[in-house]
């Protein structure tokens, strides 16, 4: 069974996006067989793998509104073992239509179950708020990585994050856990910076990635020319930092699986 992980702040400019898409191409560079699932309607991860939006036919609206089947969903991206399902600005119609129905909190759960055997990790990029695509994403999701932007306010926002979970996993999704907080944008020469991740490992001890994400250039540049960082300029710091995640990742695995 496919780990499904939800990528999650619902503070925007964090490094959802760049997290999501970077962490599952380094998943699928460790020929891990992988699923990224775009549920932000802005469709970022989507033009960031370098699909054209203009071009979908199928994509999760369709799916989560039940007017096609999860395979048909699927696109192939330039990595072999990666594949995604695409968002087009449709998703916001999604939030509203969802609304009315019974168990709207579980749509995405159901509509990708018969996926889930097919990857190795699922991950879901979540929008920048805690509506009603983001509570679907946890709904579905076994962990959430949290971003963290290295800056003043790193941590508002946070605690509310963390009580949207405990109410899922409360109320909808009993094994949901953290995987992870994850620090983004990070500049070493910042005093401020290395002051925010000092807090964080020491406020949520043991729960925070070794794994710290700096600034850097290549790393915004590559959604541009519609490839994850590993295929601009695979021995730029940023993705050399995806993919030391994605090794931590997938040593969790192996330990959880072991204990």
């Amino acid at each position: 069974m496919g780990k499904i992980i939800a990528i999650a702040n619902q503070k925007g400019g964090v490094g959802k996006t760049t997290t999501s898409v970077n962490l599952a191409a380094s998943l699928a560079v460790a020929e891990r067989h992988t699923l990224l699932v775009d549920c932000d309607p802005q469709g970022n991860a989507t033009s960031g793998l370098g699909i054209q939006r203009d071009h979908i036919e199928k994509d999760l609206y369709q799916l989560l509104i039940n007017e096609t089947q999860a395979a048909e969903t699927l696109s192939n991206t330039a990595l072999k073992y990666l594949q995604i399902i695409p968002a087009t600005r449709e998703l916001i119609g999604a939030e509203i239509e969802l609304q009315v129905l019974q168990g709207r909190e579980k749509m995405l759960q159901h509509s990708i179950s018969s996926l889930v055997s097919q990857y190795d990790y699922i991950i879901m990029d979540c929008p920048p708020s805690l509506g009603l695509l983001t509570v679907n994403a946890l709904t579905a999701a076994r962990t959430v990585i949290i971003p963290l932007q290295c800056e003043y306010y790193a941590m508002e926002g946070l605690s509310q994050l963390l009580r949207t979970i405990q109410l899922v996993k409360r109320t909808l999704n009993p094994g949901l856990g953290v995987e992870g907080i994850l620090l983004t944008m990070f500049d070493s020469r910042n005093n401020l910076c290395h002051q925010v991740a000092s807090e964080v490992r020491t406020h949520f001890k043991g729960r925070v990635f070794k794994t710290v994400v700096p600034r850097n250039v290549r790393l915004s540049e590559s959604p541009s020319h519609g490839k994850p960082a590993l295929l601009y300029d695979v021995n730029s710091t940023g993705a050399r930092a995806y993919l030391e995640l994605a090794k931590e990742v997938i040593r969790r695995e192996r330990s959880n699986n072991h204990s």
